[in-house]
């Protein structure tokens, strides 16, 4: 039997049911559909996280110190006292993997500004703070070496701190008090946006680390150290040297746990990154389940047709058509309705995705991996579950269907 002619055949059986058709291909249509949009609204998610930890900046590994025992207690990683300016030094000496260093000093405080206040943060580094979270300016000037060395009270200010404490008005050249401290606005910073914890990076306000250090909060230890690998490759050498030198320098033995803790970007890229991976897996899976459903919906309606054309079948086969041919007729018109389900399923899902996208405000992210996958899928479906209503047509005995009423 040509291929032609079993196409049109298999058309003109679904235009003389075309109800039955558009019902049968209901399921594959939805499945199709929802698999799009689920997995464009995960892929979506994890696109934003992405961005939000590319938002932390280059290469980046932050070190903390670690733990304290305290009465038989261990309390919280940050706690101990154990880094210190000199660990600063030694790390941009002696480890060839990182790139930038700075000390930083972190703390909340009230900030006013004329008549009005923000409680926002405040962060202390060096100069090159701004090349490791990759943060640019967008007026004024960043602080200088000569700033860091002498403890001036400059800052910039993050978008958020901008617009509540100016309101529309320029901050360059302005007074900010932090605390009973006067400080000159020397600069303001493009946004960066939520981070993966869903706080605001631009409620910030960034000064000379040892200004912070000593005249805010009055301490000589570091409170964390920002580090930049040479390379994204070279960030798992560069947590490495790092650990090495710093046991060195605390003097820890072997047998000691580090009294310093270290994240690297790529850690939190990991941790974020799985939740919104699993996230996908699910919805995608949900949404499969439509897939089958429809399946299922195909293989009942073909198996009504094979009940109802049997008389046909006995017919065709008493004038020389082989099983094979009577197969590839019925699998040719369960994959009809699996192909044309899928095409319309496609097309609902770029719409849904789209709609979702502008009512929801979500981040959508259509790839054409996913789109092409969900077809193929319903096309596996329809082969599937149409091989058995078309292996029950081709195995009737021609007698038997002639003789059917």
């Amino acid at each position: 039997m040509q291929i032609l002619e079993v196409l049109r055949v298999a058309i003109d059986s679904l235009l003389g049911h075309k109800t039955r058709a558009l019902l049968t291909m209901l399921g594959i249509i939805i499945g199709v559909g929802a698999v799009i949009a689920m997995v464009a609204v995960g892929q979506g998610a994890q696109s934003a996280v992405e961005a939000q930890i590319a938002s932390l900046g280059t290469n980046v590994l932050i070190l903390f110190p670690g733990s304290m025992m305290q009465g038989g207690t261990r309390s919280a990683a940050g706690t101990e006292v154990s880094l210190t300016e000199e660990d600063v030094d030694a790390i941009r000496k002696q480890c060839p993997a990182v790139g930038l260093v700075t000390p930083s000093a972190r703390t909340g405080r009230q900030v006013v500004a004329g008549n009005l206040n923000w409680s926002t943060t405040i962060y202390g580094g060096n100069t090159e703070y701004f090349l490791i979270r990759d943060w640019r300016i967008r007026s004024g000037e960043f602080f200088t070496e000569t700033d860091v060395r002498a403890a001036t009270k400059v800052c910039l200010l993050g978008q958020t701190v901008v617009r509540s404490l100016f309101q529309g008005e320029d901050p360059l050249g302005q007074t900010v008090r932090i605390g009973k401290l006067p400080f000159t606005v020397i600069g303001t910073l493009e946004p960066k946006g939520q981070n993966t914890m869903g706080m605001d990076q631009d409620d910030i306000i960034i000064a000379p680390f040892s200004t912070v250090q000593r005249k805010i909060l009055n301490q000589d230890f570091v409170g964390a150290i920002l580090l930049s690998a040479v390379t994204k490759g070279r960030i798992p050498e560069a947590q490495e040297q790092v650990s090495e030198i710093l046991r060195i320098r605390h003097r820890l033995a072997e047998w000691q746990e580090n009294d310093f803790t270290i994240r690297t970007q790529t850690d939190i890229a990991t941790a974020a990154t799985a939740t919104t991976d699993i996230m996908t897996t699910l919805l995608g899976s949900i949404a499969s389940v439509s897939l089958l459903v429809g399946g299922i919906g195909i293989m009942n309606i073909m198996l009504v047709s094979v009940t109802e054309r049997t008389r046909e079948i006995g017919v065709r086969m008493s004038i020389g058509a082989r099983r094979r041919d009577i197969l590839g007729q019925f699998l040719t018109e369960a994959v009809m309705l699996s192909v044309l389900g899928g095409l319309i399923g496609v097309g609902i899902g770029l719409i849904a995705s789209n709609l979702i996208s502008q009512l929801a405000g979500w981040v959508i992210l259509l790839s054409p991996g996913s789109v092409a996958l969900a077809f193929v899928f319903a096309v596996i479906v329809g082969v599937f579950f149409g091989f058995y209503p078309a292996q029950k047509a081709s195995r009737l005995n021609p007698i038997d269907a002639l003789r059917y009423e």
